[in-house]
């Protein structure tokens, strides 16, 4: 796309043609994880600019837009602004998604009146309304995600006109990544819930033919390939039952139209794919609710949890020292600084997943592998430093000019490698201020004992009642995973007298309200979710970390270490994927939609076990299932697993969620 929508040249020396970029909120968050300005400076991109920002003409440089197609951009296109006034010598217009034929023929009406036909040199739909994180993560949107959130699904007066609109913006996104990458999964989804709902909307998606490319540097790994699929799952209490046959039908018409079908051709990449199709595997947050609420050990998930980390950046407030300010005078604001987390990170890379006491002795032990070659540099600069006729002098410089040599040529390195562990020392310092002011370490081993069955050593009263144990959203958060995961209801006496502890607490109480009619309802509906053979356990007292000098003082920290165990997602994934009887899955409904004839069942067509599989959340994901994917696919020698969810959130968002549905 940042070529022209032509394939970039490979081992050219020739400077690109400069450019500008011109896109909405949605294409900022879309582009802005994948490429920093220096990258898009490397393809020629001089300038990137807001469409809806005043912007001066430059008339003889050619303009690249990635917008949505709204009305409101459309006009700011054709009438407002850009056609209008001839800003740019060209102009080529990228749609994130399908753009419908009126609002093609409003461009061209507009460019006819501007006098611009020849300036308009292409249009494309690109399909790309999603947000890749990772190379094996994505979300659906960023910019009005509140429309698709947990709250506006399950809140209890939507209409069902607000319902068809939410099961279109989801559908829109997934349809984008389906068709853009070329992939037709297996689909299996439970029976019974809005899946099927969101199966059927998809099937009325727009599926008009236009000029359609695979942007060059959105590049993404099979299993994000197989996340094109369409359907999503949703808890809807009351939702009218749509048959879900439509689904395929429209599949399989689009399909077997070899002319317009958007599955086949050039720009599918099928050389990409394994024989083997992918599973698609839809989940509803509702089977799961106590996942989003837990305090987490690893390092990414912390990080979300505790701190602001939005599309791969975190802020960190950076401290004013210890220097108070004068009596009566304003208060020092807080500067912020932001951190990118890219995959050119190879200690994020590495390390995101793991626990966060081995992050910090591994951070700890790259400062002192740092500060050792920085101190070489510094003992041969003062060896070169040598004068007189000495001849041991002149020995040992000789000796050392090549160590020096190549010491100076790996510097760049070296300055890079320096700004990496400052990036990690800052942030990893702010996760452990927060699990230590909060006692995170005592919840997350409290919660895993909670989640797997396993004996507390604590009374639950006792941990909410304690005024140095957390904010009053950790205990919350506690409270309600106790509640979720408990296989009966704790009486309505003892309900009262931890909500009088809350209380005191100082939590709000709205949440619960919400958690008790899901519960109710869950009861009735399937049986509760099994959590596995979670936990964690102790192993003594930090080495390295611990030592004098240590970036990192971690007394009082408990030195957790993971179990490896499956959360209901990635257990219900396991079985899909393996082909694996069990009552938790052996209702899930089967399509497969390049069957010839459309035929729903839950009997799998398809018996051997998959190698590829995507799991996509309605309602919303988080880190914690991400990473307990990832060590599943880990574990599974040659299988490849891709996460996705409509909208990602950290516990503190999603009780703000709970909170506002108890509320109603």
């Amino acid at each position: 796309m940042l070529n022209f929508n032509a394939p970039p040249l490979k081992n050219t020396t020739a400077e690109p043609v400069w450019k500008v970029l011109i896109y909405d909120r949605f294409g900022q968050d879309i582009i802005s994880p994948l490429l920093a300005v220096k990258e898009l400076r490397d393809m020629g991109i001089t300038l990137h600019l807001l469409l809806h920002s005043d912007r001066d003409p430059i008339p003889d440089v050619p303009a690249i837009y990635f917008v949505m197609p709204t009305e409101e951009n459309v006009d700011r296109i054709c009438q407002a602004s850009d056609l209008r006034n001839q800003l740019y010598e060209s102009y080529y217009l990228n749609f994130i998604s399908a753009i419908s034929r009126s609002k093609l023929e409003d461009i061209a009406s507009a460019a006819l009146a501007a006098n611009a036909v020849n300036q308009v040199t292409k249009v494309f739909d690109q399909y790309l309304n999603f947000i890749t994180l990772e190379d094996d993560m994505f979300v659906l949107c960023n910019q009005n995600k509140e429309q698709i959130s947990y709250h506006a699904i399950n809140k209890p007066d939507i209409m069902d006109t607000e319902m068809e609109a939410i099961m279109d913006n989801i559908v829109d996104s997934l349809f984008c990544y389906f068709v853009t990458l070329g992939a037709v999964p297996i689909i299996r989804c439970p029976r019974g819930n809005a899946a099927e709902m969101v199966a059927v909307v998809s099937c009325k998606s727009h599926l008009s033919y236009h000029e359609s490319t695979v942007c060059g540097i959105f590049v993404f790994s099979l299993p994000l390939r197989i996340s094109n699929a369409l359907s999503n799952t949703k808890f809807i209490k009351n939702s009218k039952h749509i048959s879900p046959q439509k689904l395929d039908k429209k599949l399989r018409e689009n399909l077997r139209d070899a002319r317009n079908s958007l599955f086949t051709g050039d720009t599918m990449g099928t050389g990409q794919f394994s024989f083997q199709r992918p599973l698609f595997v839809l989940a509803d947050r509702n089977l799961d609710l106590a996942t989003p609420l837990h305090h987490t050990w690893t390092y990414q998930a912390l990080i979300h949890d505790v701190l602001d980390l939005h599309l791969n950046r975190v802020s960190l407030e950076e401290s004013q020292g210890s220097e108070a300010s004068p009596a009566g005078a304003r208060p020092k604001k807080k500067n912020k600084k932001s951190y990118d987390l890219t995959a050119a990170d190879k200690f994020w890379q590495k390390h995101k997943g793991s626990p966060f006491p081995e992050v910090a002795e591994s951070v700890q032990e790259e400062l002192d592998t740092y500060r050792a070659q920085e101190d070489e540099v510094k003992r041969l600069k003062s060896i070169m430093g040598l004068e007189g006729e000495d001849e041991g002098a002149i020995s040992m410089l000789s000796d050392n000019t090549a160590k020096l040599t190549s010491a100076v040529s790996s510097l760049p390195e070296l300055l890079e490698k320096k700004r990496l562990i400052d990036l990690h020392t800052n942030v990893a310092t702010a996760v452990l201020d927060h699990i230590k002011s909060r006692k995170l370490d005592v919840y997350f081993e409290y919660e895993e004992k909670l989640m797997s069955k396993s004996t507390v050593d604590k009374s639950l009263l006792d941990v909410i009642s304690d005024p140095d144990a957390g904010h009053p959203e950790d205990k919350m958060r506690l409270f309600l995973i106790y509640y979720i995961t408990s296989q009966q209801p704790p009486s309505e006496g003892d309900v009262e007298q931890y909500k009088k502890a809350l209380t005191d607490a100082g939590c709000d109480l709205s949440s619960l309200n919400y958690i008790k009619q899901w519960k109710a309802f869950t009861k009735m509906a399937a049986a509760p979710a099994n959590y596995g053979n979670s936990g964690v356990k102790p192993m003594g007292l930090f080495s390295r970390v611990m030592n004098t000098g240590s970036q990192f003082v971690m007394e009082g920290v408990k030195n957790l270490v993971l179990k490896q165990h499956n959360l209901p997602v990635t257990r219900i994934l396991d079985n899909l994927m393996d082909m694996k009887s069990n009552p938790e899955t052996d209702d899930y409904r089967y399509f497969d939609p390049k069957m010839l004839r459309g035929s729903e069942s839950s009997i799998p067509r398809n018996k051997n076990p998959f190698q590829e599989a995507i799991v996509f959340v309605v309602g919303g994901g988080n880190y914690i299932e991400y990473q307990n994917l990832v060590d599943y696919a880990k574990a599974k020698q040659g299988k490849r697993v891709m996460y996705g969810c409509s909208e990602l959130f950290n516990a503190t968002q999603f009780m703000k969620q709970l909170s506002q549905l108890g509320q109603k």
